[in-house]
């Protein structure tokens, strides 16, 4: 009935989809096996894609070929580019998406995909024999034979769902947790864990009193996330902000002694940066209120998401909060925000292509490794599909490093410093930030990935024109001057001083607050040199060039910290021997097994005495 597949993928979550599609794409038999195909891609939380630093990860999952950028562009109701009053390396896009036509557009863009398979059942189990990965069992009793498996379970693993002093089994409401793995992996020698994520309650829109809360449009320029033409909407729903009061609170601290958090029935740690509203009021008892978001869920649909307010309270102490803030005095819930816990296994035990040290061929991605979003998710899944291809393919191995990628920041603090709770991704993690921008994933990616075979040719061209034409603009500028009189009414009016002699137009965008589209307007060789030049292309030029001195000299930090990354660690290093070594720092090279010396340096717990002593040993 089945064929020998290449690459088996367990579960049609984010990172499930994206890891599928990828070892498709590039070749690779592919199968995707999920418990519920009406659930593929389900958006089980936010109903939005991207916001700060979670943007970038889309961008670079979409100039690697992946599907989620394009998928999010056709299934927005809202885009907004977020910090926008800051400098490039801040600026986030995040979409509003109709949770129903994302998810069917993800399985319509999977079911058009060649080398792809999708089959409905339950993974109970992996074939290993003798270390060697042979395939899956499923609930219905089938064992499928593959050369390689990613899991990407999310939050199915042993999920239990919480609702005050209520719990059950669950890996998303309305539907079955997953057994049998993770006992699988502990018998194999893997560590697992638990942690804990949540969701608020569904209302009603048309119970709420919009009049109350103030307005979130939508941004009039809609950038989208692919750098592929994509369909925009024409019209966008608009987002409503409210707030929490005091009284609110005060009725959710009358339901703290049903709450699973506080009275211990929740042992996983939940999310640092995205607490629930019980959390919030607990530990900032200071505040008197905490902002919420009023986000519909979709075009044709009442129902809205309440951003800011997860809970696992019981329904009716949710249900009678509610009721106090301003707008949704009137409310109706569709359904109580819940808890759920769930295992994830440290991911200390992968490898930077998140193949697992224990088991070759066995790669994980997603919440299994501890990460929290979606967006967090589809970058592994897409690294991980592409491995898997790669490895079955006996191809050299895909990685990116922290100067390349965001991706490359997530996975390297995920193998060498782990986690303990849900990992979420900031602009603050990644050091070379100015050189990740969003506006030049694909300058930076898309080559890669084209010769690799996954991204599409129409794409590697799209790139090539516009370096070129990047580099034209700036050469050319060179040469375009203004005088005092010709840019001084300009300058006047954004309040900068004025010109004093002829100027080339590069210095003069150099300014503060001057940008090439009012520049335009005072020069006629400026307007036709840029004339019928795509946006992006006229933005990253004047990145480019606002911005150069900075870009260059975080170049040269990268080419610093590289020298490390260069010096390979053999893989048979004998650290035992080393007893000049911490005692933590030799425990953390066995377990972890650094590649480079660069690794072992951000390892946690590892000090700069140790890496110079691997260096004297190394022959450094």
């Amino acid at each position: 009935m089945f064929p020998h597949y290449d690459v088996i993928v367990v579960g049609a979550g984010h990172a499930g989809c994206e890891a599928a599609a990828a070892a498709a794409n590039l070749g690779s038999r592919t199968l995707l096996i999920t418990m519920n195909m009406q659930t593929i891609a389900q958006m089980s939380c936010n109903p939005a894609m991207g916001g700060i630093a979670k943007g970038q990860i889309v961008r670079e999952v979409d100039a690697l070929g992946g599907y989620s950028g394009i998928v999010s562009d056709r299934s927005m109701i809202q885009f907004r580019m977020l910090n926008k009053s800051k400098g490039p390396a801040m600026w986030s896009p995040r979409t509003q998406n109709d949770r129903h036509l994302f998810a069917s557009t993800w399985r319509e863009m999977l079911e058009q995909t060649p080398n792809l398979d999708i089959w409905q059942d339950s993974v109970t189990g992996l074939i290993v024999s003798r270390g060697t990965l042979q395939g899956v069992k499923t609930a219905l009793g089938i064992e499928i034979l593959g050369k390689s498996v990613v899991l990407t379970n999310g939050t199915f693993l042993n999920g239990i769902i919480h609702i005050g002093e209520k719990q059950f089994g669950g890996g998303r409401m309305g539907e079955n947790r997953a057994t049998g793995i993770t006992e699988q992996l502990l018998e194999l020698g893997f560590e697992s864990d638990r942690l804990k994520t949540g969701t608020p309650p569904r209302l009603d829109g048309r119970s709420l009193d919009y009049s109350n809360m103030e307005r979130q449009e939508g941004d009039d320029d809609i950038v989208g996330f692919s750098y592929l033409k994509t369909d925009k909407p024409s019209t966008q729903r608009c987002c409503w902000v409210t707030y929490t009061n005091d009284a609110v609170h005060e009725i959710l601290k009358t339901g703290f002694d049903k709450s699973p958090m506080f009275q211990g029935r929740i042992q996983g740690t939940g999310p640092r940066y995205c607490p629930s509203i019980e959390d919030k009021i607990n530990r900032f008892a200071d505040k008197e209120r905490h902002q919420l978001f009023v986000e519909p869920e979709g075009w044709n649909t009442v129902e809205i998401y309440l951003n800011g307010f997860s809970t696992s309270l019981p329904e009716e102490v949710q249900y009678k909060a509610l009721r106090m803030i301003p707008g949704l005095e009137n409310c109706k819930m569709f359904r109580p925000g819940y808890a759920i816990e769930y295992d994830y296994f440290p991911p200390t035990q992968l490898t930077y292509t998140l193949e697992t040290k224990l088991i070759p061929n066995l790669f994980f991605a997603g919440q299994i490794n501890g990460t929290t979003g979606y967006e967090e998710a589809a970058c592994q899944g897409i690294m991980a599909g592409i491995n898997a291809h790669l490895k079955v393919a006996e191809k050299p191995a895909f990685t990116l490093s922290r100067s390349e990628a965001y991706i490359g920041v997530l996975i390297d603090d995920l193998i060498n410093k782990g986690t303990d709770e849900p990992y979420r991704m900031f602009t603050s993690r990644a050091e070379y930030r100015t050189l990740l921008r969003q506006d030049n994933a694909d300058l930076r990616l898309t080559e890669r990935s084209y010769k690799m075979g996954l991204a599409r040719a129409d794409r590697y061209l799209a790139v090539i024109e516009k370096q070129e034409k990047v580099a034209e603009i700036r050469k050319k500028m060179k040469n375009i001057s203004f005088e005092p009189d010709q840019i001084n009414p300009y300058f006047q009016s954004i309040g900068t001083s004025d010109l004093i002699e002829k100027t080339n137009s590069l210095k003069i965008l150099l300014r503060p607050n001057v940008n090439l589209s009012d520049l335009i307007q005072y020069s006629d060789a400026l307007k036709d040199l840029l004339k019928d030049v795509p946006r992006e292309t006229i933005e990253q030029a004047e990145i480019q060039i606002k911005y150069d001195a900075y870009i260059e000299k975080e170049k040269e930090l990268v080419t610093k910290a590289n020298s490390l990354e260069e010096l390979i660690i053999p893989e048979n290093f004998d650290y035992e021997n080393l007893k000049s070594l911490s005692t933590e720092g030799k425990q953390k090279f066995i377990r972890i097994k650094p590649r480079t010396l660069g690794q072992a340096s951000r390892i946690s717990g590892v000090n700069p005495t140790d890496i110079q002593i691997l260096m004297v040993y190394m022959g450094r």
